[in-house]
């Protein structure tokens, strides 16, 4: 996650986009429930501890132009491709030099009603970027391959993993600039996780679609009633909201303080920042709060196989 000047500028085109095509309806389903089952906490920590190994190999980051983003690249596309997905790097630019994101998609579920799911695969330099964006990426990598390639929907799902969100989002914009406008018309939804496990969690729904009133009653069954955010163009979803595609967001706070109301309702600690290590060196396995990580991650699952429906 990315703030300062760069990121007020986006919010305000963010702002003014242009009106969102309809949006969609979640539907409850055996499919929703089992996947919901299958994803778990603790599968998803695992794979934390993969994003992890790979800073450690690789000068203690995985920020994009750096050895740790490229290991990441190749090892996410790795997972999804044995988990059954059609997987492809497509490729952006950010100051003259090309880098690469990871995009897959279901072989089942109609191409014309896309569900994308995405977070920003790159750290900072200053760290292995655990939670920011660690919990994000693994997160998604757990719920898809719970579902496979090939799972019973009636929209196709893709998962995409961006890079360069940490130098002002260039793999998402690069992505949206990439699709024509009837590529872009394809997707129904744009859902982006960034930060889903702060040590002093949080717990913030972005977004006023059906998707993000699902994902909210969803957390608050989990016991996690969520707060509602703006977007503020902060993060990946800038170049989708901006495009007209319906978006929505999930993440568990940065370097915002806690209120005394929040704390009451989530417990932590008033008076503190959502995550201590933010931006830096401590950003580790040791920096996430394991049970916000699965109540994300049930939220998630639910959301997305609620909305792909089942097929025709």
């Amino acid at each position: 996650m990315r703030t300062g000047v760069a990121a007020l500028l986006a919010g305000l085109a963010v702002a003014c986009s242009a009106a969102a095509p309809t949006s969609l309806t979640p539907v409850p389903s055996a499919f929703a429930d089992q996947l919901v089952a299958q994803v778990s906490g603790d599968g998803t920590f695992a794979r934390l501890g993969e994003l992890q190994r790979i800073a450690d190999a690789n000068g203690g980051n995985r920020a994009t132009g750096r050895p740790g983003y490229d290991a990441s690249v190749d090892h996410v596309a790795e997972v999804l491709r044995a988990a059954g997905f059609d997987v492809t790097t497509p490729s952006f630019t950010f100051r003259d030099t090309q880098y690469r994101n990871v995009v897959a998609q279901t072989r089942t579920g109609d191409p014309g009603q896309v569900l994308l799911a995405g977070a920003h695969l790159d750290s900072v330099r200053d760290g292995p970027g655990i939670n920011d964006n660690g919990t994000g990426v693994a997160t998604l990598l757990e719920i898809a391959t719970r579902m496979g390639g090939s799972p019973p929907v009636g929209r196709a799902v893709r998962f995409a993993f961006w890079g360069a969100e940490e130098r002002d989002f260039e793999g998402s914009q690069g992505y949206v600039d990439s699709l024509s406008a009837a590529d872009r018309r394809t997707i129904a939804l744009y859902l982006n996780l960034d930060m889903t496990a702060s040590p002093n969690a949080g717990y913030f729904v972005q977004g006023d679609e059906p998707a993000s009133r699902d994902l909210a009653a969803r957390l608050t069954a989990l016991g996690a009633a969520p707060d509602t955010m703006k977007f503020d163009g902060t993060s990946d979803y800038a170049a989708f909201v901006d495009a007209g595609i319906p978006g929505a967001g999930l993440l568990a706070g940065d370097e915002q303080i806690k209120t005394a109301e929040q704390a009451a309702k989530w417990g932590g600690s008033a008076g503190q920042v959502f995550d201590g290590c933010y931006h830096t060196a401590c950003d580790t396995l040791d920096n996430v709060d394991r049970t916000a990580l699965d109540r994300f991650g049930d939220a998630t699952a639910g959301t997305l196989a609620s909305l792909a429906g089942s097929p025709a």
